[in-house]
């Protein structure tokens, strides 16, 4: 079996399971630079029979799948890829596909750094101290301040406690969230509307889909106060980027964290970039050494499960 394990932007994927336990039945080819041309994408992964997706880097729509006669197995990282066709073309091709565990706390962590640079603004006085400036701006306590969750899940819940230990204010709002579910959380359940005006630090936590997708526009931004800062460790198209970046230059919100966009990596034309009041990140939340070994062990987990004819974390059911 010939697996390719894609995206692995920092080199480091061979060494994060015992691939060599498989050999000689398995060959492992990682692939550093991402492939975003379908066409190059096609070519590439033709001679395989698996291949490993970190994340949502790399689209595995039916236009790709279904000219890949070779392709067996499909491994994501995490259970579930809103950008894999696991339902359609994988499983009408009888190809399976798998999931990884993962760490479970990496992002919650990832948001608080994030709450915690915008309001101290360490990110900017770092910048400023390496021009050769000497304290550019006054930060603020985050005690006392609103944080208002646009999600509480299991990363929702996380950050809510993060934000509790601070002394902050937790309100939260999803689609689904009951009233119950949100005092369990420690949280005040609110309107989706109050959710924006009262928010000092609101943070998104839900999973991108139809529904979600530019959840936070113009009009929410709008409604957010001028001292208000939006960090997003989510997915990128469930807030507008447009809108926000005409909310962050024209100063209607004091500024945003990013993880998360809708081009990944970032384009360097993104006008984004240009701004002086966001701090932007290459989707760290999940990128740490433990999470690594975790997803790429259970990968090698999912190969040997296939290879014996007894598959783990099954996402589909081909064949049926």
């Amino acid at each position: 079996m010939k697996l390719a394990l894609l995206d692995d932007y920092l080199g480091v994927a061979l060494d994060m399971a015992d691939w060599h336990r498989l050999a000689p039945r398995l060959e492992v080819t990682s692939f550093k630079e991402p492939i975003k041309d379908q066409e190059v994408l096609v070519r590439t992964l033709l001679p395989f029979d698996a291949v490993m997706c970190m994340r949502e880097r790399t689209a595995l729509p039916r236009s790709v799948i279904e000219r890949l006669p070779n392709l067996r197995l499909i491994i994501t990282t995490g259970m579930w890829n809103a950008s894999i066709d696991i339902e359609g073309a994988a499983t009408e091709r009888g190809i399976l596909v798998c999931g990884t565990r993962d760490v479970g706390h990496l992002t919650a962590e990832l948001t608080l750094g994030m709450i915690l640079a915008l309001a101290r603004r360490t990110h900017f006085e770092e910048r400023a101290m390496r021009e050769g400036r000497w304290h550019v701006g006054l930060g603020q306590s985050v005690r006392g301040r609103t944080l208002a969750l646009l999600g509480l899940g299991n990363l929702g819940r996380q950050v809510a406690r993060f934000g509790q230990m601070m002394g902050m204010d937790t309100i939260a709002w999803s689609q689904n969230l009951s009233e119950t579910t949100a005092n369990e959380a420690g949280c005040r359940l609110v309107p989706r509307d109050e959710l924006f005006r009262k928010a000092d630090y609101l943070t998104i936590h839900t999973r991108l889909s139809d529904r979600t997708r530019g959840l936070v526009g113009a009009r929410e931004l709008a409604s957010m106060k001028r001292t208000a800062y939006l960090i997003n460790t989510s997915r990128g198209p469930i807030c507008d980027e447009q809108a926000l970046y005409e909310a962050l230059k024209n100063r209607t919100i004091a500024g945003a964290a990013l993880d998360v966009y809708a081009e990944e990596p970032l384009p360097m034309s993104a006008a984004i970039r240009t701004l002086d009041n966001v701090i932007l990140l290459p989707h760290l939340g999940y990128v740490a050494e433990e999470n690594w070994r975790q997803m790429y062990g259970d990968g090698l987990e999912a190969v040997e499960g296939y290879l014996a004819g007894r598959p783990v974390r099954v996402l589909n059911a081909p064949g049926q």
